[in-house]
């Protein structure tokens, strides 16, 4: 059997795919530009019926620069990382926001996890890294999910040493 097939067959010691949290949702980026286009109208008409009519055109800029940072910010959501951890392979597949997945292959007998921690501020970084390489992971949660998450992969690491060897 080749050890694609035994990966592929071998239930996981751990598996994790993080993504970065957005509180807005679809219908609520509607509702508020609902809000912001009926408030900048409102102000856009008040100043128009004074004779200032040049600020009703950076009205509809700021509603225009609001759309497009919500706009850029959902983009930026997309992004992705999957762990897939198993006795003698761990895989980080990382999805770009535009949808370009990039694999690391570590092995978990030589892979360490590299904690940076700030008295005030908690884990400020996780890195896996193994022979010279370096991949830092995690960076898109707080500083408390990152920290049961590498509580949770130093876990699934140790477990994976310790497993005999088929």
């Amino acid at each position: 059997m080749s050890s694609a097939t035994a990966d592929a067959s071998e239930p996981p010691l751990f598996a994790a795919v993080l993504r970065p949290h957005r509180s807005l949702s679809a219908r609520g980026f509607a509702v508020l530009m609902v809000a912001i286009v009926a408030c900048t109208s409102a102000i856009g008409t008040s100043f128009w019926l004074m004779g200032a009519w040049p600020v009703v055109g950076f009205c509809g800029l700021d509603v225009l620069l609001v759309q497009i940072a919500f706009r850029l910010n959902y983009r930026a959501a997309r992004a992705a990382e999957a762990f897939h951890l198993t006795r003698d392979r761990l895989s980080v597949t990382r999805t770009a926001p535009n949808g370009v997945a990039t694999a690391t292959v570590f092995n978990p007998h030589w892979a360490r996890l590299e904690v940076d921690r700030h008295p005030e501020a908690g884990v400020t970084g996780v890195r896996i890294a193994s022979h010279g390489n370096r991949l830092d992971v995690a960076r898109f949660l707080g500083p408390q999910e990152r920290e049961a998450f590498a509580v949770a992969l130093a876990a699934a690491l140790a477990q994976a040493r310790a497993a005999p060897a088929i």
